[in-house]
């Protein structure tokens, strides 16, 4: 540690220099040896504005050093110690030294390579800083002309990190992903309640349809039938109501045409001319009389009524456009029931136009004299049955498209009666043709009672299950029941007389046939409050006055009639 060096040599001065430390650097430190011993070394104080030639930092230095200032002690001035403010310590002096300065980039005092001499340059070990950057570790000296300092030494000086850019590429790639996440959660969430609305929305229709089409278990329809919906009431129809006028002969028959479009089923419901109806003014008449003078719109008003239903329109089909829709479709085959004679043959004996038998073809005229026959003694429910035969089998070749059907109609020319169409009654007719071809179509005679209205316990099956109604049949009694016994010989007399009775808004009972004949005729009632009506009654047959009288009737009825051969029926 203490050796020696003849500073002679190396060319420093006079004396011998000895080693007193090492630097941070490694680079030995030196100081003269007096020739007598130095005295200790007093502390000097900290002067922070004191700058000593070579060892003091200036950061406005150019390049040149000057000579510390004399505060008048005659010995120099500690340099700069920017991290203490007592006299360094240094760790390797051995004795007393005098104060150093510290040059914290442990470049020497002066420009020159010189060893550090104890008295002037002792090395002192500072305690450690902030930690260097290894780009700014290699010191250089400055150029002259340049500050003496470094950007290392400015703490608000900040190097870009080059990892910030990728730090915050992941924050925001981390938080796209989380809420990409949480959208899909949301989303996952939204499709997992629709699909549970939709399946109990399934659930609830499927329910409801096998319900509404009396389908579930348990339940039944009232006809016993599977696959009729349940209840009745509930089921969708489109319902049309069709009058044949026979222009040649008079008279008309009515029948509803029914499509079920719950169970897919087809009707056609034959309705008796003795039906009865109310009118508009309240009073009481019967389905021949208010289609002769109500015509479409109020018979079908009075019919809903009565029935309970609804109908959606009125086709008026006179006979003429009955032969020609027949040869239309091309001619018709049916079970016919009986023979049914030329109406055109001058002779009589001649051949039947229509023969009983199964399968029969029937041409446009065969079909129409055979829906508008009625034997002596039958009643009118036999030639309606025949009328409800012709229908279905015009259906059954009726195209089920409904263009072809539509195109059939307005082959007819016929004027329809508002609202309905062309276009609408073809439509209807193609789904009943289906249903017909499909064997889904069936014939059902309405039952009426002797005086014209419903009973529940007859017409139910028809007007409940077919049409869906209700019966209201008008009171009893509104209408004056007219009870008609034929004693002229004649069968057809009983029918002639029916209808003109029904026209004048009479309720025709069936009397039969008596066993002999009468040379008059008479009217009788019971009660002389039905002496009025019973001459009312004469009056509309074309009877004298005279044959009104008082007896026996029966029963059920207000008025009986016997009729004689004096009666005439009327040509009409």
């Amino acid at each position: 540690m203490n050796d020696r060096y003849d500073a002679g040599d190396a060319g420093y001065g006079a004396g011998p220099y000895e080693v007193v430390g090492y630097d941070e650097y490694g680079q030995p430190v030196y100081r003269q040896v007096p020739a007598q011993q130095a005295p200790q070394a007093q502390h000097v104080a900290y002067d922070p504005y004191t700058q000593q030639q070579g060892y003091g930092y200036d950061p406005y230095a150019t390049g040149q050093q000057q000579p510390a200032p004399s505060y008048g002690s005659g010995r120099q001035q500690p340099a700069y110690d920017p991290y203490g403010s007592q006299a360094p310590y240094d760790p390797y002096a051995t004795g007393t030294q005098e104060a150093t300065g510290y040059d914290p980039y442990g470049q020497a005092a002066s420009s020159g390579q010189q060893p550090r001499v104890a008295g002037q340059t002792a090395y002192i070990p500072q305690q450690a800083g902030p930690p260097e950057d290894p780009r700014t570790s290699q010191d250089t000296d400055p150029e002259p002309g340049e500050p003496d300092y470094h950007t290392e030494q400015f703490a608000f000086v900040e190097e870009p990190d080059g990892d910030s850019e990728d730090v915050i590429d992941w924050l925001k790639f981390t938080e796209n992903r989380t809420e990409r996440r949480e959208e899909a959660r949301r989303r996952a969430r939204s499709r997992i309640v629709a699909l549970v609305v939709v399946l109990a929305l399934v659930a609830v229709g499927g329910v409801g349809y096998l319900w509404f089409a009396g389908k579930l278990p348990g339940l039944s329809s009232s006809d016993g039938k599977a696959g009729t919906a349940t209840p009745v009431a509930a089921q969708k129809r489109n319902v049309l109501v069709v009058h044949l006028h026979n222009t040649a002969k008079g008279g008309t028959s009515t029948a509803l045409l029914v499509d079920n479009t719950t169970t897919k089923q087809g009707t056609t419901v034959l309705l008796p001319n003795s039906l009865a109806l109310t009118d508009d003014d309240g009073s009481t008449t019967t389905l021949a009389k208010s289609v002769d003078d109500d015509g479409t719109s109020g018979t079908r008003d009075q019919l809903d009524t009565v029935l309970g239903t609804s109908i959606q329109g009125t086709w008026r089909l006179d006979t003429p456009y009955l032969q020609n829709l027949v040869e239309l479709v091309g001619n018709i085959e049916i079970d016919t029931d009986t023979d049914v004679p030329d109406p055109d043959a001058k002779k009589k004996g001649a051949s039947p136009l229509v023969h009983q038998g199964r399968d029969q073809t029937l041409s446009g005229k065969m079909a129409v004299a055979y829906a508008t026959y009625r034997a002596a003694g039958e009643s009118q429910n036999a030639q309606l049955e025949r009328f409800g035969q012709v229908m279905q089998g015009v259906l059954r070749k009726l195209s089920s498209d409904p263009s072809s059907a539509t195109t059939t109609v307005q082959t007819l020319a016929q004027i329809l009666d508002p609202p309905l169409t062309d276009k609408d009654l073809g439509a209807f007719l193609a789904k009943l043709a289906d249903l017909a071809k499909s064997g889904d179509y069936k014939t059902a005679l309405l039952p009426v009672q002797a005086d014209g209205t419903l009973s529940a316990q007859t017409s139910g099956s028809v007007v409940k299950d077919i049409l869906g109604g209700t019966a209201k049949s008008p009171a009893a009694g509104s209408a004056v029941r007219v009870s008609v016994q034929n004693a002229t010989g004649v069968k057809d007399d009983t029918e002639k007389a029916r209808v003109v009775l029904l026209n004048g808004g009479f309720t025709f009972l069936e009397g039969g046939s008596a066993a002999g004949t009468e040379a008059t005729s008479k009217v009788l009632y019971a009660d002389p409050a039905d002496k009025a009506d019973a001459a009312e009654v004469a009056k509309t047959l074309g009877l004298p006055a005279g044959s009104v009288t008082k007896g026996g009737v029966s029963s059920g009825a207000d008025v009986s009639v016997v009729l004689g051969r004096d009666y005439q029926p009327s040509s009409s």
